[in-house]
């Protein structure tokens, strides 16, 4: 599975999902019924998406958004961020503040931060399983285990992000002004 592929994995489960959880079903399902190589493919074109935009420029933002961002919530922010798809996604790893055009943040800016509910959240964990559970694999160790012996670390937490700089987002602020983070 290349990079093309994934991304149309990615943008093909929108299509008649109008939840999380049925686009990590029909993922799941799709992903099943091909080999295993392929759903390592995905579960390392994954972890290579999340490499892309794990590092502090981009917690800083997602701090702006949500208002503070443990490791856990920049984790399933970051897939968040990949399941809206390729080109916000490309745009947004070039410049973070350019999420302050994404509809999906717009909705969140528009409304009371203790109303956001499970679909709009800027957070999808369960992406991050979506491999495992297509490779049949319980826990995930056998999963991790062949991509680890393809040379690849599937890791479970962000890296250690390099705070020695400040990020500015004026247009993240001006639409989360409440908002009072570090980034």
């Amino acid at each position: 599975m290349d990079i093309e592929d994934f991304w149309s994995l990615i943008e093909r489960s929108t299509a008649g999902s109008d939840t999380k959880d049925a686009r990590e079903d029909w993922l799941i399902t799709t992903l099943s019924g091909r080999d295993r190589a392929e759903i390592e493919d995905f579960a390392i074109r994954l972890q290579e998406a999340r490499d892309r935009v794990d590092d502090a420029r981009m917690w800083s933002a997602a701090e702006v958004i949500l208002d503070g961002c443990s490791t856990d919530s920049f984790w399933y922010f970051q897939c968040w961020l990949i399941g809206l798809g390729r080109e916000a996604f490309e745009r947004a790893a070039a410049d973070p503040d350019t999420l302050a055009d994404l509809p999906a943040v717009r909705i969140l800016a528009a409304r009371p931060y203790e109303t956001w509910d499970d679909e709009v959240w800027p957070e999808w964990e369960s992406l991050d399983y979506v491999a495992g559970r297509a490779y049949a694999d319980d826990d995930g160790s056998e999963l991790d285990e062949a991509v680890a012996a393809r040379g690849v670390d599937l890791r479970a937490d962000p890296l250690e992000p390099d705070w020695s700089r400040e990020y500015h987002f004026p247009r993240l602020r001006e639409l989360f002004p409440r908002h009072h983070t570090r980034g």
